[in-house]
């Protein structure tokens, strides 16, 4: 049997939430950037333990491979295009709508940071983790969209794919 190479059953889900998180996210960094542009803005405490802020991220997750060349930041740029490609070509492919969901969570990260990278040359990041003097990364919803569906397309691998295969 043939499998669809661009369109699967769950191809509606997965563009729906990668648009859907691309626009929550980059209606966020709109208002980051339009926020903090100015010289010092301080903090806006949120909660306890979360600020907003505005800090660039010339890298990827957690200020990894930071990119200080335009070839770094293009090698980076056509990275994305290429993990988006192939998280599509994937989403096309699934039978699971677990899976579906996950890959659309990974896809709209990967393309709102991408937008970032081809518009500002850098990934805007704007929330800020603490708890006490425990100081986390400055982050982005893109950056929990991508987090949360490669979590859950880990746990479906081990777990529940795993059970669902091994039924009678």
């Amino acid at each position: 049997m043939n499998k669809p190479k661009f369109w699967g059953r769950y191809s509606s889900l997965v563009l729906l939430l990668a648009i859907a998180g691309l626009a929550v996210d980059q209606i966020a960094k709109f208002w980051a950037v339009s926020h903090f542009s100015g010289t010092g803005i301080p903090a806006i405490p949120v909660g306890p333990f979360l600020d907003l802020v505005l800090l660039w991220n010339k890298g990827i997750s957690y200020g990894f491979f930071q990119q200080t060349t335009d070839l770094g930041r293009w090698g980076l740029a056509a990275f994305t295009v290429a993990a988006s490609i192939f998280i599509w070509f994937w989403s096309a492919r699934t039978s699971s709508r677990l899976e579906g969901f996950c890959l659309g969570l990974v896809l709209s990260g990967a393309l709102s940071n991408g937008f970032d990278r081809l518009y500002y040359g850098q990934v805007v990041d704007y929330l800020y983790f603490h708890v006490g003097y425990f100081s986390w990364y400055v982050f982005n919803l893109a950056d929990a969209w991508i987090v949360i569906g490669a979590t859950g397309l880990l746990l479906d691998t081990l777990f529940i794919g795993k059970n669902k295969n091994s039924r009678p």
